[in-house]
């Protein structure tokens, strides 16, 4: 739920956690669907919402967020 609302895509979240960008989708369905919420937008908004995560907390090697 982090990497989602960092901004991450599947592809990106997949490669963070070293699984295939199918499993890491299927995993922020799942998510999704258990917080209840119906699209990315809204999990961003929950994760932030809820203290998970803060503004600018995510910095990925290489970029420069």
């Amino acid at each position: 739920m982090a990497l989602v609302a960092g901004g991450l895509s599947n592809d990106e979240i997949a490669a963070q956690l070293v699984l295939s960008p199918a499993t890491a989708k299927t995993h922020v369905s799942r998510i999704m669907s258990k917080v209840g919420v119906r699209d990315r937008a809204q999990l961003v908004v929950l994760a932030y919402e809820s203290g998970m995560v803060r503004p600018g907390w995510l910095h990925i090697d290489g970029e420069d967020h």
